[in-house]
């Protein structure tokens, strides 16, 4: 296992091999990373094909939606940032879907709802993710979308072995798929989850993805799927529509948000996403010289863990979709700013966080850099795990309960409306040095993500750890919802205790918990290398042309 007693280089940097663990992957040409070996796989012969570093996401995004169809899905929403090697430019794009256009927050509070469900037919909002896949390719690829999203429908088709973390999030789930007749005939066809090894096969998600293939983004959005995805989220008490459906887009050219972190710049997009999140958490842990604190230490944690409060106070009491409302994004992402939250923090003391809900935490974050050296950072998702709980009948289409994030609070930025976006979990990154493509990255796992880029940032940049210790070194996550922080077991016992005495609810699990999410790492090198890693919280890896 991975301890605090492995060699070290002197810097709290491990070596290898006597500390075990994987080796970081290089490469020349083109690279990814992601959670799903079968999925690094289709996104290695996209580029073998002559793809763009967008398209070898897109292909390990469909393969996801097979191989772990609990985290992502066409039933989800997806967002990228792309780095454009020719011009040097960052973009992004923001596929997630909006809130049905018969939504009212009113009739909702008037029925005796005080919350959003969080599953079932109210908590479906328009799935985005298709759209994007093909919009991605439209935009930043060069093969078509029928030859990417192939690997899928034959995966979906034919079977595949069930994966060990992915065997994991499906038995959690048994209950929840048994309570939709189409969920628990697709997903539990034995009356049980699949268990790891075990050959699975989708076969309504393959004719739905042929479907695609044959038909663009538009058969999803109009044809036959989108006749059944309407049907079931109307039986489940839902109100999305084939309008809702018919008239979706991407958001894209998607302007990020950006601040400078010592020598790099860090990409993130804007609300209605937590990237202004992570962005507060940098610019405060720059003023407090992070790379001051030791890798494992309790300063080092208790100072990401008060900086993830207070921007965590802006995200929930500031942030909702900027076509309905104006969040103060320039200003939270300012550097005097985060001089204001700065001076709150007490360096010896835990300080109290605002009450907030609950975020969803099953999401695949992918990654790839091309030949070219075009870099794409990729997320996709269905929310909670299995999303509503609602599979639309006779397509294996798992619908997002991205409804759940929404608030029924009077007057509130995040207040459920007809057409609005609810602010948004998924968060893919990027960084830039003086222009140049130096990081793809990105940590899935809900309201850990601002938190997880923080710590994955000052991991490859503080404390100049390559991708595979940056992924691989010990997380922690702060709940909101009960002021718990959750730290891995590898974090050394004079440490944690530290962190009581500052006043710090903290539990100590495992070397490695689920609460800190996956992540994957791909950086570019000043001579052309690049160099990869993937988390081993998940089944997947890296790999390089």
């Amino acid at each position: 296992m991975f301890r605090s007693e492995r060699t070290s280089d002197g810097n709290g940097r491990s070596e290898r091999p006597d500390g075990g663990g994987r080796s970081t992957v290089y490469g020349t040409k083109g690279i990814v990373a992601c959670e799903h070996p079968q999925a690094v796989l289709a996104g290695i012969r996209a580029l073998d094909a002559g793809g763009t570093a967008a398209d070898a996401c897109v292909a390990m995004a469909a393969a996801m939606a097979v191989l772990a169809p609990m985290t992502t899905g066409p039933g989800g929403d997806a967002f990228l940032l792309f780095y454009e090697a020719r011009t040097g430019a960052v973009i992004g794009a923001d596929g997630s879907g909006r809130a049905p256009g018969s939504a009212n927050a009113g009739k909702l509070r008037g029925s005796g709802l005080r919350e959003m469900p969080e599953r079932g037919g109210l908590s479906v909002t328009v799935p985005g993710s298709v759209r994007l896949w093909e919009d991605a390719v439209k935009r930043f690829g060069r093969l078509s979308l029928s030859d990417l999203l192939e690997p899928a429908r034959r995966l979906a088709e034919e079977g595949f072995p069930v994966a060990p973390v992915v065997a994991r999030y499906w038995s959690v789930a048994v209950d929840l798929l048994r309570r939709n007749e189409a969920a628990a005939r697709t997903f539990l066809p034995e009356g049980r989850a699949p268990r790891a090894g075990e050959i699975f096969r989708i076969p309504d998600l393959a004719r739905t993805l042929a479907a695609v293939i044959e038909g663009g983004a538009d058969a999803f959005y109009g044809g036959e799927p989108a006749s059944r995805i309407v049907r079931s989220v109307r039986e489940a008490g839902g109100l999305v529509s084939e309008k809702d459906l018919t008239t979706h887009r991407t958001t894209l050219p998607v302007e990020p948000i950006s601040t400078e972190y010592q020598s790099v710049t860090v990409h993130e997009l804007p609300p209605p996403g937590q990237g202004i999140a992570a962005v507060e958490i940098l610019n405060v842990l720059e003023e407090l010289d992070a790379a001051g604190f030791g890798p494992l230490t309790a300063g080092r944690v208790h100072h990401e863990v008060e900086a993830k409060k207070l921007a965590f106070r802006d995200l929930f009491e500031k942030v909702g979709d900027p076509d309905f409302v104006s969040a103060p994004t320039e200003r939270l992402a300012s550097k005097e700013y985060a001089s204001e939250l700065r001076a709150r923090i007490d360096p010896e003391r835990a300080s109290v966080p605002s009450v907030a809900p609950a975020l969803g935490d099953d999401t695949t974050y992918l990654c790839a850099v091309d030949a070219e050296g075009n870099g794409c950072s990729f997320i996709n998702s269905v929310y909670m795990g299995f999303g509503s709980g609602v599979v639309a009948e006779g397509t294996g289409v798992v619908l997002q309960n991205r409804g759940h994030s929404f608030r029924l609070v009077p007057g509130h930025p995040n207040e459920l409306a007809p057409g609005k976006r609810p602010l948004h979990t998924l968060i893919p990154g990027l960084i830039t040095q003086d222009g140049a493509l130096w990081a793809t990255f990105g940590n899935m796992g809900g309201p850990m993500q601002p938190q997880g880029h923080a710590q994955v940032v000052s991991n490859l940049v503080d404390h100049r750890m390559d991708p595979q210790e940056a992924v691989e070194h010990p997380r922690h996550f702060h709940d909101h919802t009960n002021d718990t922080l959750l730290v891995e077991g590898r974090l050394p016992a004079g440490e944690v205790e530290k962190l009581r005495r500052m006043g710090h609810r903290v539990e100590a699990g495992a070397d490695y918990i689920v609460p800190v999410g996956g992540a994957q790492v791909i950086k570019v090198g000043k001579d052309g290398v690049r160099s990869a890693g993937s988390d081993p919280r998940k089944d997947g890896c890296a790999l390089a042309q």
